[in-house]
């Protein structure tokens, strides 16, 4: 309708006053249409041009206004009013789901996931084995007393007299060699756990 910045704000304000009106007021559609009368009559056009400056809107723009409160607003007064007085259930659906948070093993390995497996699976085959810092560092603490004594007896001679140095790389070959084997071993049966949990998984998904 190419409204003025004046015209705009009376209109806005128009519209925000019948809200009003119905929301806290609790006006009826006749009141509502009656006030509207009635301010359409001191800003709407003058017949009798006394007021000229309070004239807004002329003929037109004044139909325009009405026929627009009366699609919007007064058409659906009722389910204005629905939605302003009317208290409605609130309906709340939720679930909870306990999930086994495993502790932290404080090793080197991340933990595993939240929904993987149970702690007494990730406890009995996949949690690592104590390294040998840990257990040195265990039996240092439970015989640093004794260990505390001058071993000045004991530095003097060499463990390895008596011992070629193929009988140690015999040795050392045959210790590192059962190392890996149990490494091996050890990788193989966690593997084959997480196969077969994997596997599960899937078939579980196949029925779903």
């Amino acid at each position: 309708m190419d409204f003025s910045i004046i015209q705009y704000s009376q209109f806005m304000t128009l519209l925000d006053m019948l809200l009003h009106n119905l929301k806290t007021l609790h006006m009826s559609l006749e009141d509502s249409l009656k006030w509207l009368g009635e301010v359409m009559a001191e800003i709407g056009p003058s017949h009798l041009q006394k007021n000229e400056k309070w004239n807004i809107f002329d003929i037109k723009q004044a139909n325009a206004v009405i026929d627009y409160l009366k699609i919007s607003l007064f058409q659906h007064y009722k389910l204005y009013e629905f939605l302003f007085f009317s208290t409605r259930e609130e309906i709340v659906i939720g679930t909870e789901q306990m999930i086994e948070v495993i502790k932290p093993s404080g090793g080197l390995y991340p933990n595993p996931l939240e929904e993987g497996l149970s702690f007494d699976i990730y406890s009995t085959f996949i949690k690592p084995p104590p390294t040998l810092d840990t257990e040195m560092k265990g039996l240092d603490q439970e015989q640093g007393p004794k260990e505390s004594q001058p071993e000045a007896s004991t530095s003097d001679t060499d463990p390895l007299v008596g011992f070629t140095i193929e009988d140690i790389k015999s040795v050392l070959g045959q210790v590192t060699d059962d190392i890996l084997i149990s490494i091996q071993t050890e990788i193989n049966e966690k593997l084959q756990i997480q196969e077969e949990a994997f596997n599960a998984r899937i078939e579980k998904l196949k029925k779903a």
